[in-house]
């Protein structure tokens, strides 16, 4: 074979020398020893190391410490059999820096044997910048700030600590330095900074500040919309104050603190750094304003209220909650399946471990959201036969996570099935734990066990008798370590409105709410508590047999296709909802026809245009829901599947009992199997 002709210049070592030193990515030249040789200038900057000391340095210093007594042995296996090795082939490569940080890299390995040479070349490139890789581990860190914030708003009673943790951990979040909430003062002409971090000197909290008319914030406030000042300028429309710009901040982001369109104040967020905010931080900023509105106005009526009333307040707090953040979660989560999806990175590990892992935090934040509206739920009791120690595990797993981590939890859970509501269940449960962990302020033991029983305990019954079960009853049992209760509390402990925690803590109606919904169940409620004993709080459902295996092949429904070319009229008022609903039903071979409104849906229906199943999300804003649109709908068309989409469940219990619902966040499989259910009127 010939060997091409020759290039002037390229027999000098210098030119190799030259390439080696201009390659855009980290080389190293390693002997058979595992000694670096050679190092050019890129590896000296990303492992931070000068030229004398990184050559001659063994590569183990250049790896972790709980990989180094591994790695000797992993470079004497290659060294045996030496081969080309590509980037991208492995996962979760970790170099070593100089100053003890780590960072992680591709590398590529290139063995010199067969040229004569005892040499490896490895090339090694940081993929910490990324763009994709940063964007999608932003979202996925933005995904996990707002679900804490959710749970923190939930936890703590005390609006003024809320609203002093609110800016630092806004701050936090978004890695800026200046973060800030203004309240908007009676009357409308003032506002009041409530609460912030990195404020200038000339600020404190309680300082007011009119509502001048080139103020960010001040047209937050009039106008109910997000401002982003990138630069000393917005459109020429607003410009940061003279004080901010000698602070050297030059860009700002404020978001409206409203509360069902009525504006609360403004949160705001200043950075050092050029145009620093996108569309990302917008939609993380505005989620969080969203709770920390819902929870402003869940404060504020709660002085007003009675103790009947405040478990009301609760639930719309969560609704609110979770009617944003679900549809913040199926946009993050339907870009996440786009993504993933995409030809371009079917092959790329990197992506698939970086979309994994966003997903896998949105989908932890979506169980937060269910286990928030499980614990407000207030809804006709729907039983139906319960896989009880499947419940039970789900519900450990989440009590783990957001229970004070002082507090061990155990499961024991035989395997039965009873007869109850599973949401109203797990609410009742929840609620038990919480008092357990309230009586354990320094931390102890939770106990959950789960057995068959034949029949209810001893004891008087206030209602009456409880009829028999036929098959006995299924007895789930949470025993803290707690503090035990005194015969005089443990009296009252299933009174309605009696509590004996400090004001604004409790309501008096958990241990109540849980009897009733026993009771309603067919089965009861018992007690075992004593001071310094810790408390036993047994829950009695019916039991039943586990469900029989239907007729059906397993899997055929998941077999069943939708009809192609099948013509769907989305109606959902959130764009980027909207776009992402679309992209799945394009996906699925469907014709769609979007709307952003049941009036527009209506105009569509008006034109005799062909529809075979009206897909509408339930809350739309302004006008006619989706409830009433189905209604419509149904009226023209007699017949027309229907299939509704919601954040928030508890919205359709006024009419909606007949329509397929479909809970948001959802993927597009769950999509397509709550379509063919709608065709089929199942």
């Amino acid at each position: 074979m010939s060997a091409g002709p020759s290039l002037p210049g390229l027999e000098d070592e210098a030119v190799f020398r030259s390439i080696f030193a201009a390659y855009p990515d980290a080389l190293l030249l390693v002997d058979g020893q595992g000694i670096v040789r050679l190092a050019n200038p890129m590896a000296l900057e990303l492992l931070g190391y000068p030229l004398q000391e990184l050559q001659g340095l063994p590569v183990e210093q250049l790896v972790p410490d709980t990989i180094r007594p591994r790695h000797a042995a992993y470079r004497q296996a290659y060294a045996a059999e030496p081969r080309r090795r590509p980037m991208g082939t492995q996962m979760d490569l970790v170099a070593r820096r100089r100053d003890g940080s780590e960072v992680m890299v591709e590398i590529a390995l290139s063995p010199l044997v067969e040229h004569g040479l005892p040499y490896v070349v490895a090339a090694i490139r940081s993929v910490a910048e990324y763009p994709r890789v940063k964007q999608a581990l932003q979202r996925a860190r933005y995904a996990e700030h707002v679900a804490e914030f959710g749970r923190l708003a939930v936890d703590v009673p005390d609006m003024d600590i809320l609203m002093a943790r609110a800016p630092a951990l806004v701050a936090q979040a978004l890695q800026v330095e200046m973060a800030k909430i203004l309240m908007l003062e009676p009357g409308g002409s003032w506002l009041r900074i409530a609460a912030g971090v990195g404020l200038l000197p000339g600020e404190a909290i309680g300082h007011r500040l009119a509502m001048a008319p080139d103020s960010p914030a001040a047209q937050v406030a009039m106008r109910g919309r997000p401002v982003v000042v990138n630069g000393h300028s917005r459109d020429g429309a607003f410009a940061l104050g003279i004080p901010y710009r000698d602070a050297g901040f030059l860009c700002e982001l404020s978001v409206p603190l409203s509360d069902r369109g009525r504006t609360l104040g403004v949160l705001t967020v200043r950075s050092r750094n050029p145009h620093r905010f996108g569309e990302d931080e917008v939609r993380f900023l505005e989620a969080l304003s969203n709770i920390l509105a819902t929870a402003l106005q869940r404060s504020s009526s709660e002085e007003a209220l009675k103790h009947a009333q405040r478990l009301e307040t609760v639930g719309q707090l969560t609704g609110g909650v979770a009617h944003d953040f679900n549809n913040l979660l199926t946009v993050i989560s339907g870009n996440l399946q786009v993504l993933e999806d995409a030809p371009v990175h079917a092959h790329d590990p990197l992506v698939r471990q970086v979309v994994g892992a966003a997903s896998r935090a949105t989908r932890r934040a979506a169980e937060l959201t269910a286990k928030l509206l499980a614990f407000s739920r207030r809804q006709v009791l729907q039983p139906m036969t319960v896989d009880t120690p499947a419940l039970l595990h789900s519900l450990t797993d989440m009590l783990r996570r957001t229970l004070d981590q002082r507090v061990t939890i155990t499961l024991d859970a035989q395997p039965v099935y009873c007869l109850a509501d599973p949401g109203q269940l797990e609410s009742a449960l929840l609620n038990i734990a919480i008092n357990a962990r309230d009586a354990m302020p320094q931390g102890g033991s939770l106990a959950i066990t789960c057995r068959a029983v034949d029949a209810l305990p001893h004891g008087p019954a206030p209602e009456g008798p409880i009829p028999p079960a036929a098959r006995g009853y299924v007895a789930i049992a949470l025993a803290d370590t707690g503090m035990g209760m005194p015969e005089s509390v443990r009296e009252r402990a299933f009174e309605p409105f009696f509590t004996t925690k400090e004001a604004g803590r409790g309501t008096g109606l958990g241990l109540s709410t849980v009897y009733g919904f026993a009771r309603q169940s067919g089965g009861t409620v018992a007690l075992d508590s004593r001071p310094g004993a810790g408390t036993t709080v047994t829950v009695y459902l019916p039991r039943v047999e586990p469900p029989t295996e239907t007729a059906t092949a397993p899997g055929t429904e998941s077999a069943r296709q939708l009809p192609p070319g099948l013509r769907v009229l989305l109606v959902e008022d959130d764009g980027e909802v909207r776009q992402v609903v679309a992209n799945f039903l394009g996906s699925l071979a469907c014709q769609v026809v979007a709307c952003a409104s049941a009036e527009q849906a209506l105009d569509v229906l008006d034109s005799d245009a062909p529809v075979d199943l009206l897909l509408s999300d339930v809350v739309l804003g302004a006008g006619m829901g989706g409830t009433e649109l189905a209604e419509v709908a149904r009226a023209q068309l007699p017949g027309l599947p229907v299939l509704l989409m919601s954040g928030y469940s508890s919205g359709l219990l006024d009419g909606a009992h007949e329509w397929e619902l479909l809970p948001k966040p959802y993927t597009r499989d769950a999509l397509q199997q709550a379509m063919l259910r709608a065709l089929a009127g199942t």
